[in-house]
């Protein structure tokens, strides 16, 4: 008797390779079927990019539901570290499941929530003692900052930067200067919080050069915000992404932190660090923190800590975090399974995957580094390990913006079986999955070269 052969099997298969694969148009019949049912049954406040309907992923690779692979230069937005579906992840939520899927650590213990916040606290910068409270989400993890940066100073106020995203619920939201629809029709928003510039060398906010642009932005808050609008001994904190995500993935240089510490040292207010995209392993160290020597007051961490499943922290210094019981908690923080699939990621972060995301980060920089001489339509290039920027431009003299020669490339890559987005307004983000391989790169490197070759006709 002739063996049928399994049809899940047969369809993982081909997912196995390293490389894209695209079958027909994009999106093929079943995509355009689900796409239709999501427009009658989803919030229409979701964005989506391209028409990428999911069925399933393996490491970098990504398959829709008409089979058409794809290599995912997003890693589910800075969330899977370790590739989609790293065997053992997934062996170590199998487990857990079977074991226990939740109890509420805020109410009862258990190890393995115990395990991670030591491991967090081992892995924060500036060897101070720590301590951790579990959330579900970046947004949640940024409203335990606030929320313990007011209750251990006394203060009600905040300095956040423009550009910034640190979430959608309305604290959050309050720190949040990126887009306006993000906030409109939500006010009034938290009080007590205000923006300023944050250190975009390339094109400074106060027209300096790069040299002088990161004194300027910290001159700006210590010489006028906190002498007019945010008074000094009123600001609970400074809340900063080391590496503007959102914002367009922009890299400050060190001396605008080395002003920052001086500043919050000097008025005795708190730097909160939201680390949420930026950290666990993403820019080639475990925080991107430890690029400018860091060593913030609080620190915010969600993404890539669980390689896909729902979880976020704050961490804060324990002398910091001492608030009473009932003062905070969350029912779902720091869930059994999410536990256990973060101390895997760890593992996996500090036995290899910080070092790939360090050499394929330098891969792509050397490749790309020449882009502005080669291609017109690039301003610049920029980033840290795998957390990369392209910015395009219509003029490199002017540094006029395009966002729609980037949008064009998005859609391009798409076409060709790659999957990037849009962060700024006319940055083209790359945040591969930090096991991405030196082929992966190349290919990359490759479409990404074609499609700005088209955009430019």
């Amino acid at each position: 008797m002739t063996k049928t052969a399994d049809p899940e099997m047969e369809a993982i298969r081909p997912l196995r390779q390293d490389l894209p694969q695209l079958n027909g148009p994009l999106p093929g019949p079943r995509g355009l079927e689900v796409m239709a049912r999501d427009r009658n049954s989803v919030s229409p406040s979701y964005t989506r990019c391209y028409p990428l309907v999911v069925k399933r992923g393996a490491g970098a690779i990504i398959e829709d539901v008409d089979g058409n692979r794809f290599l995912d230069f997003n890693a589910g937005i800075a969330v899977v570290a370790t590739g989609h579906c790293h065997p053992r992840v997934v062996e170590a939520i199998r487990e857990q499941a079977g074991n226990l899927i939740h109890m509420s650590g805020t109410d009862f213990y258990y190890e393995a929530l115990v395990d991670l916040a030591e491991k967090l606290g081992s892995l924060a910068p500036g060897g101070l003692e720590w301590r951790v409270s579990f959330c579900n989400s970046g947004a949640e993890a940024v409203e335990g900052a606030m929320k313990l940066a007011r209750y251990s100073t006394g203060r009600d106020g905040f300095i956040a930067f423009l550009g910034a995203f640190h979430g959608r619920t309305m604290g959050a939201l309050s720190l949040t200067g990126r887009k306006a629809v993000q906030r409109r029709g939500f006010g009034p928003l938290v009080p007590g919080v205000v923006h300023a510039p944050y250190p975009y060398c390339y094109r400074c906010p106060f027209g300096q050069t790069p040299a002088n642009c990161a004194v300027e932005c910290a001159k700006f808050i210590e010489e006028t915000l906190l002498k007019t609008i945010a008074p000094a001994d009123e600001v609970a904190a400074i809340v900063i992404e080391p590496v503007q995500g959102e914002g367009g993935y922009i890299v400050p240089p060190q001396k605008f932190f080395d002003e920052l510490v001086r500043i919050t040292e000097r008025h005795g207010i708190l730097l909160v660090c939201d680390e949420v995209q930026s950290g666990m392993g993403r820019t080639g160290k475990m925080f991107a923190s430890e690029h400018f020597h860091l060593a913030p007051d609080i620190m915010t961490v969600a993404k890539g800590i669980a390689s896909g499943l729902p979880l976020g922290a704050t961490v804060a210094r324990a002398d910091l975090m001492q608030w009473v019981p009932g003062a905070h908690a969350s029912t779902f923080g720091g869930n059994p399974v999410a536990c256990a699939a973060a101390l895997v990621t760890i593992e996996l972060l500090e036995s290899e995957l910080l070092d790939n995301a360090t050499r394929m980060g330098a891969l792509l920089m050397s490749r790309m580094r020449d882009w502005p001489d080669r291609f017109p339509i690039v301003g610049d290039v920029r980033g840290l390990g795998l957390m990369l920027g392209i910015e395009l431009v219509r003029d490199q003299q002017a540094k006029t913006k395009a966002p729609e020669l980037r949008d064009r490339v998005v859609d391009l890559a798409f076409e060709r079986g790659l999957l990037i987005l849009g962060a700024g307004d006319n940055t083209l983000r790359l945040c591969p999955p930090l096991i991405i391989t030196r082929d992966q790169c190349d290919f990359a490197l490759d479409t990404l070269e074609e499609c700005l070759t088209t955009a430019m006709q």
